[in-house]
């Protein structure tokens, strides 16, 4: 295994902790209401509201700050996110990673190679020795303040890489719902007669220690994933930056879990667009390199008629990423961006995780001098209306349309 491979490693490890992989009970169509009452019940959730009330986002304080789920549509709209419930149900807490679900959660990287903060220096690149640091993977994250539509934390870490350095975080992170007004300052159209629930995470990191962090000896980075339903007409889309690769590279980095079929992964390359399906049946992985990514993605539920749109900081002239090969790398600093990954049996025969599938975005390598801050806010937006309302914000912020979305893996 070459490739950082984030919530798939769960797979094997998951069945390890409890015995087997058990499909998560988050059926196609859940409620936010059952949803928000499952989580009432093994969590202890907060739950931010727009000014409508109808746009809703619960939060778990208990689960690293998380964003659990959110709905556009009140108390009996559709729940976006993906979770765990047996997880979560059975309250046993897994060193290897707990995979509890979540539409936007807080993880640093890098995952593998010399600078890894997941293996401990020595110990070989495989699953067995793989280990989610636990400050990111158990306890509560600190309340420092709270209202009706947002909540900030805060939490104290002490890291140590693969190569042997050791990191004083402080972490601040704050989520906060957002209203029409805001999306479209971001360039979003919210068109008459959509729903809408969007939200910010605003995520810093601040070298708390004495020392300088440098690429000689390692640096971390702001990784935000964000879990969601799949379908069987689930489409995910993310532009890029079109040109010729000997300049700016290959247009997508697909060698995760090894080359993703053609029916599952179109790339257009001169249109500058490419789509990766999201139905939770086949595991693989995406990325997208600083020199092609763009700062929004998204994906489209035609089953649920759902456009959810992700948006990221990208830093201008900023290049270096750090790298999650699992492996002791030439280029430590070449990793991607922009991550998608698409949930499915990790053996013939065996049971997903999920499903889900996910976006995921990253900050650029952390060179901070003590007291030195570092920001990454990652956005995320659903919309439910009218076909020719979600078109319309499609063709605006990811440059394409429905229809041709829909047809992405039509059999020619």
């Amino acid at each position: 295994m070459r490739y950082g491979i984030g919530i798939g490693a769960a797979f094997v490890i998951i069945a390890i902790a409890a015995g087997c992989v058990k499909s998560a009970k988050a059926p196609e169509g859940t409620l936010f209401k059952d949803d928000l009452a499952f989580l009432k019940t093994h969590t202890k959730v907060v739950v931010l509201s727009g000014p409508d009330g109808l746009a809703q986002v619960a939060v778990n304080p208990d689960l690293q700050g998380r964003v659990m789920t959110s709905t556009a549509a009140g108390p009996d709209g559709l729940s976006f996110g993906w979770i765990n419930r047996e997880l979560l149900a059975l309250g046993v807490n897994n060193p290897h990673i707990n995979a509890f679900g979540g539409e936007d959660r807080f993880w640093l990287g890098p995952e593998g190679g010399q600078f890894s903060i997941f293996f401990k220096k020595g110990d070989p690149f495989d699953l067995d020795h793989w280990w989610t640091p636990p400050a990111v993977n158990e306890g509560a994250f600190d309340i420092a303040s709270q209202g009706a539509d947002r909540i900030h934390f805060r939490k104290s870490m002490r890291l140590a890489n693969y190569s042997g350095t050791e990191f004083d975080v402080a972490v601040d992170r704050e989520v906060r719902v957002l209203g029409a007004a805001d999306v479209e300052a971001l360039g979003v159209p919210v068109p008459a007669g959509v729903k809408m629930v969007a939200y910010v995470s605003d995520n810093r990191i601040t070298n708390a220690g004495a020392a300088a962090w440098t690429k000689d000896t390692g640096l971390l980075s702001i990784w935000i994933l964000g879990m969601f339903n799949p379908s069987p007409e689930t489409t995910i889309l993310i532009p890029f930056k079109s040109g010729p690769g000997t300049e700016l590279g290959p247009a997508v980095n697909d060698a995760y879990f090894g080359k993703v079929p053609a029916d599952r992964l179109v790339v257009k390359e001169k249109d500058g667009i490419l789509f990766f399906s999201g139905d939770g049946k086949y595991r693989s992985k995406i990325g997208i390199s600083p020199a092609r990514v763009k700062p929004f993605a998204g994906s489209y539920d035609a089953a649920n008629g759902v456009l959810t749109i992700i948006r990221l900081t990208i830093p201008e002239g900023a290049t270096d990423y750090v790298n999650s090969m699992w492996e002791i790398q030439e280029k430590p600093f070449a990793g991607d961006v922009v991550n998608s990954y698409n949930d499915g049996p990790a053996a013939p025969g065996a049971k997903p995780l999920g499903p889900f599938y996910e976006l995921e975005s990253s900050s650029p390598a952390a060179a901070l001098a003590p007291g030195g801050t570092l920001t990454h806010v990652h956005t995320t937006m659903h919309f439910q209306g009218p076909e020719k309302a979600l078109d319309q914000i499609a063709r605006k912020v990811l440059g394409v349309g429905l229809e041709e979305i829909e047809k992405a893996f039509e059999k020619k």
